[in-house]
C-alpha cells in the first residue's frame, strides 16, 4: 500500500510524524533473546524457554482470580534477579467512561544504588482474566520526580496511560525506552550473551498494564522481575527500535450498515475512548509513512535507518484481527532479506524471534507489512456484540495494530 519515504528516519517530514506519536508505543513487546547461553552468531530459532501455562487460582493476591505462571530460566554467570509488585491491588474501569479497556502505570522502585545492565525480563500477570498485555518502561533520575508526581496527584493505584507512560520524553520510536513486556503466550525474555541495556542509579520502572474489560472486572496485583548484571561486565548496549505501519480496514459488503463504518466517524470513536493523543495516531501513521489512507487489508510502511544499525532480534505485533505480518529489509533490492514472515498470525503467541544479525547502513530500508480480515469477528467471542467498524489503530483488543519490534545495537 505504501511507498518509501523520499529522507531518512531523521529528516525533518519523519520527525514531525516521531514527535506526534506520542501514542504510539502502548502496544507490543520488547524483544528478548534466545536461552541464556544465546550466541549472537547462532542462526535463527525459537526463544528457548516453555510456554506459560494457567495455574489455579488461590485467592490469596488480593482477589485475583485467574494466574498465568511465567517460566524463569537459570541466571548465567554473575546475574540476579529483583523483584518488584503493584503495591496493592488495582480493579481496572474504562478511564473515560467509553470502552472496555484500561491502560494503568504503576510506579516501581528497583532500588538501584549502583549502575547496572538489564539483561532480561520477566512478568508475572496476577489475574490473566483482565490482563491484556504489560510493558515496562525505564524512568531515567531526572524523570522521577514527575513520575511520583504524577502517582500522588492521581486518585487509587497508578494513573492512565493510553498510548505510552504518561511521563514526557517516552515515545521514542527509534529508541523506545522499554525493558520488557509480557503477552499471552510470553515468557521470560533474556538478551543474549554480551548485550544489556544500561541502567542508572535510583532509576523507576513504569509497569503498564493493558486491562480487557470484555472478561471480567476484577482486581489485579502483577509482579514483574528484572534479571541484572553488574556494570562490570562490560556488555554491549541494545536498543529497542518500532516499525509501525497503518491499518485501514474498511468494513465488509453486507456489514456495511453501521455508523462506525465511515471512517472519520471510527477515528472519532477511537479519540473517545482513549482520548485525542492517543486517537490520532490512525491519522499521524501516514505521516510517518509519507502515504495517504488508502482502504484494504494489507498496509505497509518503509523507513530509511539514520544511522549504522545491527539487528539482532525481531518481534510483531497485531490483534484479533490479525491474518499475517511480515518485516524486510532493503526490499526490492539485491541485498532485501525477509527477517520475520508469520503468515497465520496466533494472537496467543508473540514471542520475538532471534535471528543472525543483519547489519544496515544509512539509507537502507525496513519495511513491515500487515494483513487483516473482518470476517475473524464472526469467529470469535471477543466480537459477539461490537458493532461493525471501520478499522483503524486503536489501544483496545478490539481495534488494531501492526507493529514491527526490532533489538538493535549501534554502530
Amino acid at each position: 500500500m505504501s511507498g518509501p519515504m523520499s529522507r531518512p528516519m531523521s529528516g525533518p517530514k519523519t520527525g514531525r510524524g516521531l514527535r506526534a506519536l506520542a501514542g504510539l508505543a502502548a502496544a507490543a513487546l520488547l524483544l528478548g533473546g534466545c536461552g541464556p547461553d544465546a550466541d549472537t552468531s547462532s542462526a535463527p530459532g525459537p526463544a528457548a524457554s516453555t510456554p506459560a501455562s494457567p495455574s489455579a487460582s488461590t485467592g490469596a493476591d488480593a482477589g485475583a482470580t485467574a494466574h498465568v505462571k511465567t517460566p524463569l530460566l537459570p541466571l548465567r554467570k554473575g546475574e540476579g534477579r529483583l523483584t518488584m509488585k503493584m503495591p496493592a491491588a488495582y480493579t481496572p474501569s474504562a478511564p473515560t467512561g467509553v470502552g472496555t479497556d484500561d491502560y494503568r502505570c504503576f510506579l516501581l522502585d528497583p532500588h538501584l544504588k549502583k549502575k547496572m545492565f538489564l539483561t532480561g525480563t520477566s512478568v508475572q500477570p496476577g489475574n490473566s482474566d483482565v490482563v491484556h498485555h504489560v510493558i515496562l518502561f525505564q524512568v531515567p533520575p531526572d524523570q522521577v520526580a514527575n513520575a511520583e508526581q504524577l502517582d500522588a496527584s492521581t486518585p487509587g493505584q497508578g494513573w492512565t496511560c493510553f498510548g505510552n507512560s504518561g511521563l514526557g520524553g517516552t515515545a521514542q520510536l527509534d529508541n523506545a525506552p522499554w525493558l520488557g513486556a509480557w503477552a499471552p503466550g510470553g515468557h521470560e525474555t533474556v538478551f543474549r550473551k554480551g548485550l544489556g541495556v544500561p541502567l542508572a542509579p535510583r532509576s523507576r520502572i513504569v509497569m503498564q498494564v493493558h486491562y480487557n474489560l470484555l472478561i471480567a472486572k476484577t482486581p489485579d496485583v502483577s509482579t514483574t522481575q528484572l534479571r541484572v548484571a553488574p556494570r562490570s561486565a562490560d556488555l554491549t548496549p541494545v536498543e529497542t527500535m518500532l516499525m509501525p505501519a497503518p491499518v485501514e480496514m474498511p468494513c465488509r459488503a453486507g456489514h456495511d450498515q453501521s455508523p462506525l463504518c465511515d471512517r472519520a466517524t471510527a477515528v472519532a470513536d477511537v479519540k473517545a475512548r482513549f482520548g485525542a493523543g492517543p486517537g490520532a495516531t490512525a491519522d499521524l501513521l501516514h505521516l510517518l509513512c509519507g502515504d495517504k489512507p488508502t482502504p484494504g487489508p494489507v498496509q505497509s510502511c518503509t523507513r530509511y535507518i539514520n544511522q549504522p544499525t545491527t539487528i539482532v532480534g525481531v518481534a510483531g505485533h497485531m490483534h484479533l484481527l490479525g491474518r499475517s505480518i511480515k518485516i524486510e529489509v532493503n526490499p526490492g533490492t539485491p541485498r532485501a532479506r525477509t527477517i520475520l514472515n508469520i503468515p497465520v498470525w496466533d494472537f496467543d503467541n508473540q514471542g520475538a524471534v532471534p535471528i543472525k544479525p543483519v547489519h544496515l547502513d544509512p539509507y537502507d530500508t525496513v519495511k513491515v507489512t500487515c494483513r487483516h480480515v473482518q470476517w475473524l469477528r464472526d469467529k470469535l467471542p471477543s466480537f459477539a456484540g461490537q458493532p461493525e467498524r471501520y478499522v483503524v489503530w486503536g489501544e483496545g483488543s478490539t481495534d488494531e495494530m501492526c507493529l514491527g519490534i526490532l533489538q538493535v545495537v549501534r554502530g
